[in-house]
């Protein structure tokens, strides 16, 4: 790959006023760094070369007020060939351009411009038209410069369409996001209030329940509960005067085993028994003690005859 530096000396030899004549110089590329450090050339010639591409870099050569790039093979110029802010005059003769970088349209200050014999959009060299003069040069500058100004601010209004486009989308997925979570939210505060609905109705179903066992007669309550084997229920509790009753029974039965002694006394054999005839002579005794009352004397009258 050659360069100016290995070709002729430095490049400070190559300097006449303003002006560097680098044409002829079998260049492959742009020796920039040494071109930044020489900014009185404001005049820069490069044609007749065989550049394909200008590095990003080349633009920052601001210094440039004239520059030839005709007869190379540039196949398109850097992005931000723009900033060549005090360009104005360029010569694009006889390259492969097909389009041009839309930052040209800041190239306030142009005034010359020939881009004949290169492979232009058919729009694009509508407008450049022909350039076989000084003034059809000049104009070729002008309708070009008018030309990218307008590509610039209709890539700017597309622009600015796309961001708003992006905004709409961003803003309806940022709406759909906040009620999807709105409804998330709803959902879930139903479901809590379904869930306290439905415990409340528990807790009232066992007040109502309770309340239902209270009310139950005494009596039920009081039932004493089936034994776990089924056996017969377990007896009632003793009543109060149950005392009084086994008292009067037992009172009965001596009742009966005196009445039953006094039969044996007095009946069989064994009445001259002294327990018998003790036995008899209480009985006597009784028996003419209670003759005396006039009640017991017509109850006790028949048996007396008997």
């Amino acid at each position: 790959m050659t360069k100016a530096g290995s070709k002729g000396g430095n490049l400070r030899d190559k300097l006449d006023g303003n002006e560097l004549d680098l044409s002829l110089s079998d260049l492959n590329e742009v020796p920039v760094k040494e071109l930044a450090a020489l900014p009185k050339a404001t005049i820069l010639d490069l044609s007749c070369n065989k550049l394909t591409t200008l590095p990003s870099d080349f633009c920052g050569l601001t210094h440039l007020v004239k520059l030839d790039l005709s007869k190379n093979k540039l196949q398109q110029l850097p992005a931000d060939f723009g900033r060549l802010v005090n360009l104005q005059h360029l010569d694009l003769l006889n390259n492969r351009l097909v389009t041009l970088p839309v930052s040209f349209a800041q190239l306030k200050s142009l005034k010359w411009l020939d881009l004949k014999d290169n492979p232009l959009d058919p729009v694009l060299a509508k407008v450049a038209g022909d350039c076989l003069d000084e003034k059809q040069c000049k104009q070729c500058a002008n309708k070009v410069l008018q030309h990218m100004k307008a590509m610039q601010a209709d890539q700017e209004r597309e622009r600015q369409r796309r961001l708003e486009v992006e905004r709409e989308a961003e803003k309806k997925r940022e709406a759909k996001q906040r009620a999807k979570e709105a409804q998330e939210r709803e959902l879930r505060k139903r479901e809590k209030a379904e869930e306290k609905e439905r415990r409340r109705k528990e807790y009232d179903a066992l007040k109502a329940a309770k309340r239902e066992q209270e009310k139950k007669p005494k009596k039920e309550t009081n039932q004493a509960p089936k034994s776990k084997s089924g056996s017969r229920p377990r007896k009632p509790p003793p009543r109060k005067h149950t005392r009084s009753w086994a008292v009067l029974k037992l009172l009965l039965l001596l009742l009966l085993c005196v009445a039953g002694g006094l039969v044996v006394c007095r009946v069989t054999e064994l009445q001259q028994q002294p327990l018998c005839t003790s036995v008899n002579a209480i009985y006597d005794n009784a028996v003419q003690g209670l003759r005396r009352h006039e009640i017991l004397q017509w109850v006790l009258q028949p048996d007396s005859q008997q």
